[in-house]
């Protein structure tokens, strides 16, 4: 049981890495529209959160 949870865990922080990664490159690229900005920054925090949230899960099952 441990190992799906470990699975989920990391499966959780690759999406958020690349949620993260993806809003960053296109908050990059349209940094001159100022409504863009602000939603790639959401969605790069978000993926952020996710990606901190999976990895904390990750290392509390590891203890």
């Amino acid at each position: 049981m441990e190992e799906k949870e470990m699975i989920i865990s990391i499966i959780g922080m690759l999406i958020g890495a690349l949620v993260a990664g993806a809003g960053i490159y296109y908050l990059v690229k349209e940094k001159r529209d100022k409504e863009s900005v602000k939603i790639y920054g959401i969605i790069s925090g978000v993926g952020g959160v996710i990606f901190v949230a999976m990895l904390i899960k990750l290392i509390l099952e590891l203890l």
